[in-house]
């Protein structure tokens, strides 16, 4: 019995590797489902409204701070 002929085989080409966050995307998504992401999705929401308060709150002290270091001025 004779072996079969070695045949060549164009080479594939090479596929990119993921990227890290395409990496970490992928493993939230199997291990995080819709609930999870959704109620994960609302507490980042949660945090950047709570940083526009304290900014908006800062702003409204300095304001105030200010007005009321202001001398009256004399009529």
């Amino acid at each position: 019995m004779q072996a079969a002929p070695l045949r060549a085989t164009p080479a594939s080409p090479a596929l990119p590797l993921p990227s890290v966050t395409g990496a970490l995307r992928a493993v939230e998504a199997v291990l995080m489902r819709g609930g999870q992401r959704t109620a994960r999705r609302n507490a980042w929401t949660s945090v950047l409204e709570d940083r526009r308060r304290a900014k908006d709150r800062h702003e409204a002290e300095y304001v105030l701070e200010a007005a009321a270091t202001r001398r009256p001025r004399a009529t």
